[in-house]
């Protein structure tokens, strides 16, 4: 099928040529919709009436006297402003500093100290609690800009800095100038840093539009498609899939308004496409488990009917299947089950990609089997971060499909996997150091993930630095077996140990909706008192062992520690990605995982 006329096939473009170029093509096309809470109402803006905004943007910057190079920071939920302030400040040739807005303030002062950031953008009520105590610490911090008409007193020690983003916006925009080349630097990206404090990831222009042109070549975005964006825009994936990717395909994107609002924006907006991390679907799996387990016997049968056939059928249209006459009664299943949960994602969705983390094989059949049409991706923030997806054609959800074209790979020793291509960091900001340790002398960045190539199709086994190795030499990737247990929505969180251990156990953070269902159907209390009891640990070990039957013998889980109270960022047992940091947890849970290994 040939490529729509009004898709931008240019990857050598810088981001801020990207859009004038789409703003030339299409000015009056749909761009952005987002949602304003001044009148309650969803905004459309069209490609020419973004430009005359982010105009707007440029011209504030501007008059910060702010040099090329310069650093500019952005803590903002996804949102057009968070859009016109970033292409605003690319076409000066500022660099570009995202931030989590769910991050510890002191990781938040770290990252503009280290890079010399002269500008921040934020919500008036983060910068009060959170950070404005600690903003005497940064003395190249010229300007603080709150989107919420915040305003300083006197006793604030960052008084003479901090503006409210209505007095700061000229009503004047400024034509851009000389943009800057696609090989200059466009953004530091700071990792969520699973152990220790997070590293800066140096990215081109050409890194990111050049593995935009890439994914796009390989998952197709259409002009009339509409994407949801809910995903935080200071991670990589959303930046690149949910915001460049788009103008790219000159797709229109939705900004939700908050993650507690995503269902009902699901079913206001319907989106075509939507980019999304495991956590999402693992969700939605959940809950239709625990609608359909207190409903008849008779449509439990047929929701595992109709996801099962489903899927076959979908195998079949792969041309991985024989056709079975059971596909007849397909249509009639998908009205009485699988439309239904399509619903409650809008019912339009053609394209859903999911990334950022490993998503169980068993999730992704079910909601495949659905109608729900998952691609697993895989990538990195020092890839910009797309390394490879599966394709349309060829879906198989149990690895992460092939390369991106332009991408090379190949194992070295512990079959780490090392790639290769245009996408690849320019190095850690004021870190060579780390950066040599990551790269070598041929370009090969080494990835710390563990994968094999099968078929053509990439499968991440594991993560270098976590492979526990069991004190009778078994090795074992912990995030293989973490991933097939959530598959069981009971297991909400959960971390496998064993490094240097004569057997694997498991720290499990419960679902408590879901806790009190099991422990009304067994007659007990469903408080954490319970959780300690021996008969109930040995009765959800067995659950474990029905996620791991496919796993070896060694593999599998000998004993269990359970908690109803989740693992969170403030505890700092989460990344602002919601990756596990499994160094913190461990020590919180030193004396738990002792007792599990007394016997």
């Amino acid at each position: 099928m040939p490529r729509p006329p009004d898709i931008i096939d240019t990857p050598s473009l810088s981001i801020p040529g990207l859009f004038r170029e789409r703003v030339r093509r299409s000015p009056e096309a749909p761009a952005y919709q987002f949602f304003d809470t001044h009148d309650n109402n969803w905004h459309h803006l069209s490609w020419a009436e973004t430009e005359a905004r982010v105009a707007r943007w440029r011209a504030g910057l501007l008059a910060e006297t702010l040099d090329r190079g310069d650093r500019v920071a952005v803590l903002l939920p996804n949102g057009i402003n968070w859009v016109c302030f970033d292409l605003a400040a690319l076409s000066l040739g500022l660099i570009v500093v995202p931030l989590y807005a769910n991050d510890r303030p002191d990781n938040i002062a770290y990252i503009v100290d280290q890079t010399e950031a002269k500008v921040l953008l934020c919500p008036g009520p983060f910068y009060r609690e959170k950070i404005s105590s600690l903003t005497t610490a940064l003395p190249m911090l010229q300007r603080i800009i709150t989107i919420d008409d915040e305003q300083a007193d006197g006793a604030d020690s960052g008084a003479e800095r901090i503006v409210a983003l209505a007095d700061w916006l000229p009503d004047e925009g400024r034509e851009a100038g000389e943009l800057p080349t696609d090989e200059e630097l466009a953004t530091i990206v700071y990792t969520s840093g699973t152990t220790g404090r997070p590293k800066g990831v140096m990215l081109s222009h050409r890194n990111i539009v050049g593995n935009a042109a890439a994914g796009l070549s390989c998952i197709p975005v259409y002009p009339d498609d509409l994407l949801l964006s809910f995903l935080p825009l200071s991670h990589m994936l959303e930046r690149t899939a949910g915001y460049y990717l788009p103008m790219m395909a000159g797709a229109t994107v939705a900004y939700a308004r908050s993650i507690q609002q995503l269902s009902d924006d699901l079913a206001e907006v319907r989106p075509t496409v939507l980019v999304a991390v495991p956590k999402i679907f693992e969700k939605l799996h959940s809950r239709v488990r625990i609608k359909i387990s207190q409903e008849s016997a008779l449509k439990q049968k047929l929701f595992t009917l109709a996801a099962d056939i489903g899927w076959r059928r979908y195998l079949h249209s792969q041309h991985r299947a024989h056709w079975s006459p059971e596909f007849l009664l397909q249509p009639v299943l998908d009205r009485l089950v699988g439309a239904k949960v399509r619903e409650r994602l809008g019912g339009r969705l053609r394209i859903v990609i999911s990334g950022g983390a490993a998503l169980s094989f068993e999730v992704a059949r079910t909601l495949i089997g659905l109608g729900i049409k998952i691609y697993q991706g895989y990538g990195l923030t020092e890839t910009s971060p797309i390394i490879s997806v599966n394709r349309l054609e060829d879906n198989r959800p149990e690895g992460v499909g092939p390369l991106l074209p332009g991408i090379a790979a190949k194992n070295v020793e512990y079959d780490e996997l090392l790639v290769r291509g245009s996408n690849v960091m320019l190095g850690y900001w004021r870190n060579p150091e780390a950066t040599a340790a990551v790269i070598d002398a041929d370009g090969w960045l080494h990835t710390g993930d563990t994968a094999r190539i099968e078929d053509g199709h990439l499968r991440i086994t594991g993560r270098l630095k976590e492979i526990l190795v069991l004190s009778n030499g078994e090795k074992v990737s912990p995030t293989d077996v973490e991933t097939a247990i959530a598959a069981d929505p009971l297991f909400e969180q959960n971390l496998v140990i064993g490094e240097g251990r004569p057997y694997l156990t498991v720290l499990a953070v419960l679902n408590p909706e879901i806790w009190k269902q099991v422990a009304a159907q067994i007659g007990i209390p469903d408080d954490e008192t319970s959780l300690t009891d021996q008969t109930v640990r040995a009765m959800l070990l067995r659950r474990i062992e029905g996620c791991l039957k496919h796993f070896p013998g060694f593999a599998w889980i000998k004993d269990i520690h359970l908690t109803l109270r989740p693992w969170t960022i403030e505890q700092g047992l989460l990344t602002p990605t919601m990756k596990l940091r499994r160094k913190n947890i461990m020590s919180a849970f030193h004396d738990e995982v002792e007792r599990l290994y007394q016997a």
